[in-house]
């Protein structure tokens, strides 16, 4: 009986033992992935799986990228055995050629993520890996390539089909809320009182995307105002002696804070499901609600001013005016709008509808903007043809009013030269 008690509390404490702990195994970690990927049986799999990943988790700086490192440049492809696979394929079209190609074609580390995977609470611990990754890459363009391979099996793992989408309240466990506060990455919740005010409201809503894999950590979250009319200031729409709405009266959802919660799942899109979802449902629970905006920060306008030369005006009009025209007319990488918030709602099909001097007194919003934000609005019987027109023509749709605000300042600028 001591023996088998002995050999079941090994098992236990291996199966469960959280990532990052230490491990038995004194074995290197890249000796450890040769097994994995040798490895047959399912127990032992996970078992290596687990050690795999406790190890990671527990090293250095420097030790996570010697391993990431490994894994970029000698569980590569290799571009012969890849040209041979293709003309064989070419020269012979059929299943086993196709598939000696792929497998030609696909690295041996995306096999050995896939079976990193299938340990208990591994997925969750890979995103934090590749978190790391991002973190220490630099401009290394081996572990540049490797991130390709973490991106696209995420971008399967993470699909929409797989996420939950879950309301967040004043009543939910405390561990999600204590993570709706960390990971705020627009408005800052500065304490347990502020967090009430977006949440216990009977006009506020909040959202949040889970993956199975990964229940107590939300992916991205929105927060969500219910009111009478497009809002012009975020101060006035947080403000701690606002009246609350009946949410009955209210005609407008204003989506005025979209924060991703992990590092490591970055350029992995969760933001244009989570809007059209939550709209969508606000539609249905509200049928009062016709109008769905964002109030959203312009976080680089005064560093595009600055790199321009271009002095941030005293008036709010013309500050109105620089902000369109910055919206509309100034392009990064690719022609594309300079602007990561305006990339963002642009490319989910959104309008840009308004523009709002004195909007952010912040100390961030007055640095980043000169106080300025904008409504995004999401028609949500156009946004499909605006989507389609952004992403094949480029074209940014916007009000009359905005449109005619970025010609104003074109004009002015021009006349003053």
């Amino acid at each position: 009986m001591t023996i088998l008690a002995d050999l079941l509390s090994t098992m236990f404490e291996r199966r469960y033992r959280p990532f990052g702990q230490d491990r038995p195994s004194t074995r290197p970690i890249a000796a450890l992935t040769a097994d994995l990927l040798g490895s047959a049986g399912e127990t032992t799999e996970q078992a290596l799986a687990q050690d795999i990943l406790g190890k990671f988790a527990s090293l250095d700086d420097a030790g996570k990228l010697a391993f990431l490192q490994h894994l970029a440049r000698d569980m590569n492809i290799d571009p012969e055995i890849v040209r041979s696979a293709l003309d064989a394929y070419e020269q012979a079209p059929s299943k086993a050629t196709y598939r000696a190609f792929l497998n030609a074609a696909e690295p041996q580390r995306q096999e050995l993520i896939r079976r990193l995977n299938r340990a208990p609470g591994a997925t969750g611990a890979l995103v934090r890996m590749r978190a790391d990754l991002l973190s220490l890459a630099g401009d290394d363009p081996e572990l540049a390539a490797l991130d390709l391979d973490f991106r696209h099996l995420f971008a399967s793992w993470f699909n929409r089909g797989f996420l939950v989408l879950r309301p967040i309240s004043w009543e939910s466990p405390a561990h999600i809320l204590e993570k709706i506060i960390a990971y705020e990455a627009v408005h800052a919740i500065h304490s347990w009182d502020d967090l009430r005010r977006r949440l216990q409201p009977k006009d506020r809503r909040c959202f949040a995307f889970f993956h199975p894999a990964m229940p107590d950590e939300p992916l991205i979250f929105v927060e969500v105002a219910l009111t009478k009319g497009i809002p012009g200031s975020i101060q006035a729409l947080l403000a701690e002696d606002r009246a609350a709405l009946n949410p009955e009266a209210c005609d407008t959802a204003v989506f005025y804070s979209i924060s991703n919660c992990q590092a490591g799942l970055a350029s992995i899109s969760f933001g244009n499901s989570l809007i059209k979802q939550v709209a969508a449902d606000l539609a249905a629970e509200q049928a009062g609600l016709k109008t769905f905006v964002t109030l959203s920060p312009i976080p680089l306008l005064t560093k595009w001013a600055a790199l321009n030369n271009i002095k941030m005006p005293e008036t709010p009009a013309m500050r109105r005016a620089l902000a369109a025209h910055y919206l509309l007319d100034a392009k990064g990488r690719g022609d594309a709008p300079y602007d990561p918030v305006a990339r963002f709602h642009l490319g989910n099909g959104a309008l840009v509808h308004a523009v709002h001097a004195d909007a952010d007194s912040s100390a961030n919003g007055v640095a980043n903007s000169g106080g300025v934000m904008v409504n995004y609005l999401y028609d949500l019987s156009a946004v499909s043809q605006n989507l389609e027109n952004f992403a094949t023509k480029g074209k940014i749709v916007a009000s009359a009013e905005v449109t005619a605000l970025a010609k104003t300042f074109v004009n002015a600028t021009t006349s003053e030269r």
